[in-house]
């Protein structure tokens, strides 16, 4: 098992992740362009998350957690521009909303614990 599997913000973070996919994949109404970058900055989220374990310095780990928490942000605000388009309803919207602020909760956690 890798490092970055062991660690809760990951598992959180990769299960938001497949349930904001699966939501992009059915939805045909929502622009091609935002699904597209929705897609990009949630699966990079976590691809920094994972990367960031790997490296060595706390420094280093530091920067892809902020890259990671700033891909959670990109998301945020293409959920939003979803929801004032119309084209999400507001229990997805809170689910999806309440599980980001989660995740970068613990990111920032994880950011402060690196000194």
């Amino acid at each position: 098992m890798f490092d970055f599997e062991k660690l809760e913000v990951y598992q959180v973070a990769r299960k938001l992740n497949q349930a904001i996919l699966t939501f992009l994949f059915s939805q045909n109404q929502i622009d091609a362009y935002i699904s597209d970058q929705w897609k990009r900055c949630s699966i990079n989220s976590v691809l920094h998350l994972s990367e960031g374990t790997g490296r060595v310095s706390d420094s280093e780990k530091k920067h892809f957690i902020t890259l990671s928490r700033g891909a959670v942000f990109e998301c945020v605000t293409l959920l939003q521009l979803v929801k004032d388009l119309g084209q999400i309803e507001d229990a997805t919207y809170e689910d999806f909303y309440s599980k980001y602020e989660q995740v970068s909760k613990m990111l920032l956690g994880m950011y402060r614990s690196k000194g």
